[in-house]
């Protein structure tokens, strides 16, 4: 296993165990695969604080990390982060990051905030 496979590794873990300030140390790594990871984990942990330390990485210069932070912030519905979501799905130049960044935005905004299992079995 590569350094960087065991790294990113590492830091899915760290998300599977909630250890948010342990992820946040990898944000500003160089290595644009290790900052999607970190988005990824972060988008395992539901707090205020991992929306605030998926910012950045929304603003990042890859679009795959852009896209994966955006996600991330629908996964957690990080409020937070949705202006920042709004600016990436009208706005990004990468399409790819846009399509991400729509279907995240309207998980923020509540257009999915339910499974259709879940939708179908509250209304009868």
């Amino acid at each position: 296993m590569s350094l960087a496979n065991a790294l990113k590794e590492k830091i899915l873990k760290l998300g599977a165990k909630q250890k948010l300030d342990a992820i946040i140390k990898y944000s500003d790594n160089p290595s644009s695969e290790v900052r999607m990871t970190v988005a990824m984990a972060l988008g395992m942990i539901q707090s205020y604080d991992s929306g605030i330390a998926l910012v950045p990485l929304l603003r990042d210069s890859d679009p795959m990390v852009r896209a994966t932070a955006a996600t991330a912030a629908g996964d957690i519905h990080a409020k937070v982060c949705e202006e920042y979501v709004k600016k990436l799905a009208f706005a990004d130049t990468d399409p790819n990051v846009r399509m991400f960044a729509k279907k995240a935005f309207n998980m923020l905004r509540g257009y999915y905030s339910q499974s259709p299992e879940l939708r179908t079995s509250s209304s009868e």
